[in-house]
């Protein structure tokens, strides 16, 4: 290893390190924004905020008199909320099961109240299933929808009752569908609401759709909601837990950009858009609820927070419903994990909740060629090994330069002590006499430099895959490593890593600087402790790309001994 590239190494490891614990601090002490100087922007007043539960959109007024099911105008204010309502006061539920998830539907309001997954241990080999949506006092979340019209006027929203015919639905053997219909009815106007849920096999995305039908003698006039209410205590953060640099909270996406909201930011909390061909999401490591509004029409994103609770809204325009006639209302819903295959047909761009942050673009092909190497091996270990492999074979023209000028350095290791020893004294003396030596012998000492350069960003994508893709939580490997989103038990692999980066310092010249060299030998060490209660997967991609490194610059010293060797021998025959 040359002194600039070992030092390159050095910086990346201790940018990594100073990043984590930046990421930590910041999570954990910084200071809270100040609150916006004008009224417009600043957060809810207690007023507002109390019982956010309760809280329901007013749609916007219509001027058409005629029977019409096209969107009239954006919905452009939320009314304050009606009474202190906890979500802990819910009525009656209904009990809904398929073969990936086991929801309860509350008559009150016709709300998806609980949701556990099925397919997704807690802990893997436990029983208790990872659950979404709940109704805890200390830790509600639900997704809340409805019908909202003017102020005053009854309708089917999260608040009212609605009845089903039977109390549990369970999706059939070989059937692909369930639905689940409630129903609400204004007596006084005529009006029957058809409240339908509709589940699918293997489908975390659950279909709403409103029936309205007006038997009643006058107009009547509503709009669809959905919103996402949760009290979200923040996450401990550890610079040894992964799950503390995954975002959670809620997010949204404008038809262009994917934006997260930070609920201390007073800009954030003032969200209030009209947009087109968006979504909402409430976000955590691994797993998301969003809703995804029709498409076609233009509707109102809004936020209200109270300390850690959060209620995103979106809420479309007024359709009009002439008497003797009908409507239909829809809404797309997705509860579970960040599958992208699933995501991606659920809501446009949906798949971006699988965040991979500021390096999306690499990070996504990066997850492609993982899900096609784990079509042909069936295991996402050696999709891992695969795709390291694949990425060395990518970068191996780059590496052979940096390899070969590696080689030249450790050749001329004697030399260069020579230099040190007769110029000791003089460091200017020193450093031209190097490069001059460098020149002799057409020797780059930054060659080592640009290949490290061009791979990072790779390298930190790839970390962001093997982090955030819930495909990987949980899932076996081989041998002891039966959950490669889990630390190695044994520390195995973090022992393999450090020897092969040891081996592989070895293999390189030593640093001239004799403080240096010891931080270096001390280099295999200090990373096994950092990375030890890192998931095994990423030690698995961090091991063998050591080790491939360790037989990659084994073969290009070889090679360039035998190539020494070859010049000698032709010089002496001439």
């Amino acid at each position: 290893m040359t002194s600039t590239n070992a030092r390159m190494f050095l910086w990346l490891g201790l940018v990594l390190a100073l990043w984590l614990n930046y990421e930590t601090w910041q999570r954990d002490y910084a200071l809270p924004v100040p609150p916006a100087a004008t009224t417009a922007a600043a957060a809810p007043s207690a007023k507002e905020v109390t019982g956010l539960a309760a809280s329901v959109p007013q749609a916007a007024a219509t001027t058409t008199g005629e029977a019409s099911v096209a969107p009239q105008a954006a919905a452009t204010s939320v009314t304050a909320p009606e009474a202190s309502t906890t979500p802990t006061s819910v009525a009656s539920t209904i009990n809904v099961v398929t073969d990936v998830l086991n929801v309860e539907i509350s008559l009150r309001g016709g709300d998806l109240v609980l949701a556990d997954l099925s397919q997704y241990p807690l802990v893997k080999g436990e029983d208790t299933r990872v659950r979404l949506l709940n109704t805890n006092p200390s830790d509600f979340y639900l997704l809340q929808t409805g019908l909202t019209g003017a102020a005053g006027e009854a309708r089917p929203t999260h608040l009212a009752d609605f009845e089903a015919a039977q109390t549990d639905y369970r999706l059939s053997d070989g059937a692909d569908e369930l639905r689940v219909p409630l129903v609400w009815r204004d007596a006084v106007n005529g009006v029957t609401v058809t409240k339908t849920y509709v589940f699918k096999r293997g489908q975390y995305r659950v279909d709403l759709r409103y029936d309205v039908e007006n038997a009643g003698a006058n107009a009547w006039r509503a709009a669809s909601y959905a919103q996402i209410l949760r009290n979200d205590p923040p996450v401990e953060r550890s610079m040894f837990s992964v799950e503390s640099y995954a975002f959670q909270g809620p997010a949204f996406y404008d038809g262009v950009k994917y934006e997260k909201l930070d609920r201390e930011d007073a800009e954030d909390r003032a969200l209030s858009r009209d947009i087109q061909g968006g979504w909402i999401a409430g976000m955590q490591h691994h797993f998301v609820t969003a809703i995804v509004p029709a498409g076609g029409a233009s509707y109102r994103y809004t936020i209200k927070t109270d300390g850690n609770q959060y209620l995103l809204s979106t809420t479309g325009p007024s359709v009009t419903v002439a008497p003797g006639s009908g409507a239909t209302f829809e809404e797309t819903l997705f509860v579970g994990p960040k599958l992208q295959a699933q995501l991606e047909k659920t809501g446009p761009r949906l798949d971006l909740v699988a965040d991979y942050g500021m390096l999306t673009l690499l990070a996504q092909p990066l997850f492609w060629l993982l899900e096609q190497a784990h079509k042909l091996t069936t295991n996402w270990g050696w999709a891992i090994i695969i795709v390291t492999f694949l990425l060395k074979l990518v970068f191996y023209p780059l590496s052979e330069s940096s390899g070969k000028s590696m080689a030249k350095m450790r050749v001329l290791g004697p030399r260069m002590k020579n230099l040190q020893e007769t110029y000791k004294d003089d460091r200017e003396k020193l450093g031209r006499a190097m490069m001059d030596l460098y020149k002799r012998e057409k020797i780059n000492p930054l060659a080592g430099c640009l290949p490290i350069l061009i791979q990072m960003p790779v390298f930190f994508a790839f970390y962001w895959v093997l982090l955030e893709s819930v495909e990987m939580r949980q899932a076996p490997f081989a041998f002891w490593i039966q959950d490669l989103s889990s630390r190695d038990p044994f520390f195995v692999l973090p022992v393999i890593m450090a020897g092969a980066m040891f081996v592989q310092y070895k293999l390189n010249p030593t640093p001239p600087d004799p403080i240096q060299a010891k931080i270096f030998a001390w280099m295999p060490i200090i990373f096994t402790f950092m990375l030890a209660s890192f998931p095994a997967g990423l030690i698995i991609y961090w091991a063998w790309n050591n080790t491939l490194s360790v037989g990659q610059q084994y073969y290009i010293m070889r090679h360039e001994r035998a190539a020494s060797r070859a010049a000698k021998a032709g010089g002496k025959k001439a």
